[in-house]
């Protein structure tokens, strides 16, 4: 998963054709580390999207325009527009993940 390094190279990723996906993390959060164990087997069963990362304390701007109060937080971006948001409390199992996909 490539990591997101500057404000413009998100506002470029988001305005994709294709269903982006934008997993907000920190450094320092055990459950983004968690969901690291997971994440893999689910991006390989969801290839029809495009999966990023972006760390929060480096990018704060763009976690308090999108409301990324939790982390991790899986963020669905299509044409440039939010289109679905897993919050952090509903993003600790894969089971939880991969429900929310289904409905993209």
């Amino acid at each position: 998963m490539k990591e997101i390094q500057t404000l413009e190279e998100f506002n470029e990723i988001i305005q994709s054709e294709k269903t982006v996906i934008v997993k907000f993390f920190t450094t320092w959060c055990p459950d983004c580390t968690r969901m690291d164990l997971f994440i893999g087997d689910i991006m390989e069963a969801n290839t029809n999207k495009t999966w990023y990362s972006l760390n929060k304390d480096e990018l704060p701007s763009i976690a308090e325009k999108y409301d990324v109060m939790g982390i991790p937080s899986l963020l669905l971006f299509k044409k440039g527009e939010k289109i679905g948001h897993l919050h952090s409390a509903n993003a600790k199992t894969p089971e939880q993940v991969e429900e929310f996909l289904q409905t993209y």
